[in-house]
């Protein structure tokens, strides 16, 4: 760990970062779903931090992986007219908050600190409103990432599957080897995430014209018939315990040998090296089949709230510290997810994280980067709530392929208002 910081440390005078200071003390509340062992082991990196300046965390965990349970427990806090300092969100939910004008202004620090030049606009879209910074933005994760049991895989034959075909013998390998195919948990995010891999795998264009455009023709298609029967496939190689399941069983379920692949974001990384597993020696991160060049992604923000004066200069230090290219970099390689500053070197990122870099920024200048549908950075919540239940309900079988297609129409539709 201390070479990994003095490492860090050295990279960040490389990129001509220079520290602001706003704080000597004072607190933070902090509300986040941070919950698992990789998460928490993370998220202690930004904590210890902020203790060396003399700043007091107060922590307000909620679990729940896609972070339903954290907003519903900061409505509470907000109508009660006592918001944390900072909150964990994603994508529309932190515009949706703005336009409540109960958000904070980050200004001071990211001017003087130059964020504009250093954060990719996919991100700023969110971290910004009416050109105004109102959250930090501490990584960027894709989700359409498949991890596989590397033991498992070698049983299997040993070769990495490369499109759909290949990807469905490789569990079918699996599954006459005894183990559980796909480790999977029965949540409406987690089926979500599944459905955002299986849509881009059959075309960037169709990703598009779905989940971003909403075009009824893409979203009720045969195409989209052809994506939900690819879900009802996968849904044949998961074991019949996955209901309610968290995401990171699931994870563990892979990395003790019980089952041989598991389709997550890449914070499930974090899962494997809190394991002390290696990627490449005990694991194998690929992105799923054919969507190679392109990615999905969410980021992870702390949202700030406004608070007395008494607090802002804790708020603010706990700001400039996120963005700092040593904690972007520290964190990041605990996480699983890649800086979301452009400038932090990958130096001390293992080859799954110098792949995810290399991805994003390709994916980024060939138009293929696309906000993720399944964790709220393609629609707003209520067309993206509106999907998770058709996806779940198909997934679950109470609806057919061509019947689910006509459902998502319907459903977005009505959502749209």
């Amino acid at each position: 760990m201390r070479k990994l910081l003095i490492g860090t440390m050295l990279a960040s005078s490389l990129v001509g970062y220079a520290a602001t200071s706003f704080a000597a003390g004072g607190s933070v509340e902090v509300l986040h779903w941070w919950t698992s062992g990789g998460e928490a082991a993370a998220l202690d990196v930004l904590k210890k931090k902020l203790e060396s300046q003399g700043i007091t965390w107060k922590d307000m965990p909620v679990a729940g992986g896609g972070g339903e349970q954290a907003m519903t427990a900061l409505r509470a806090r907000v109508t009660a007219g006592d918001p944390p300092t900072a909150v964990q969100a994603l994508g529309f939910d932190i515009t949706d908050w703005a336009k409540q004008g109960v958000v904070g202004d980050l200004g001071e620090v990211a001017d003087k600190e130059g964020w504009d030049k250093v954060i990719p606009t996919a991100l700023q879209n969110f971290a910004k409103y009416d050109g105004k910074w109102i959250a930090a933005p501490v990584n960027v994760h894709s989700t359409n990432w498949v991890w596989i049991s590397k033991k498992a895989l070698d049983a299997a034959g040993g070769k990495e599957p490369t499109n759909w075909d290949e990807f469905v013998a490789m569990l079918d390998k699996m599954k006459a080897n005894g183990i559980t195919p796909l480790a999977h948990g029965g949540q409406a995010w987690q089926d979500a995430t599944l459905f955002d891999a299986v849509v881009l795998g059959l075309g960037t264009d169709f990703y598009k014209a779905a989940f971003i455009d909403l075009d009824p023709a893409a979203l009720g298609g045969d195409k989209m018939v052809e994506a939900f029967d690819r879900m009802k496939k996968l849904r044949s190689y998961v074991d019949d315990d996955f209901s309610g399941r968290d995401w990171n069983l699931a994870s563990a379920m892979v990395i003790q040998g019980k089952a041989g692949a598991q389709m997550m974001g890449d914070w499930a990384k974090g899962e494997f090296l809190k394991a002390g597993q290696k990627p490449g020696t005990d694991f194998v991160c690929i992105r799923f089949p054919g969507t190679q060049g392109a990615v999905t992604f969410n980021s992870d923000m702390f949202m700030m709230f406004k608070v007395g004066d008494d607090k802002k200069a804790a708020q603010l230090q706990m700001a400039s510290d996120i963005e700092s290219p040593d904690f972007q970099s520290s964190f990041n390689v605990v996480k699983g997810s890649v800086p979301a500053r452009t400038d932090v070197p990958d130096t001390a990122f293992d080859d799954c994280g110098k792949k995810g870099i290399k991805d994003l920024a390709e994916a980024n200048s060939s138009g293929k980067l696309f906000g993720s549908m399944a964790h709220g950075y393609a629609v707003p919540a209520a067309i993206k709530n509106a999907i998770y239940d058709v996806v779940t309900r198909h997934f679950n079988g109470d609806v057919d392929s061509k019947e689910a297609a006509k459902e998502l129409v319907d459903a977005v539709a009505a959502a749209k208002g």
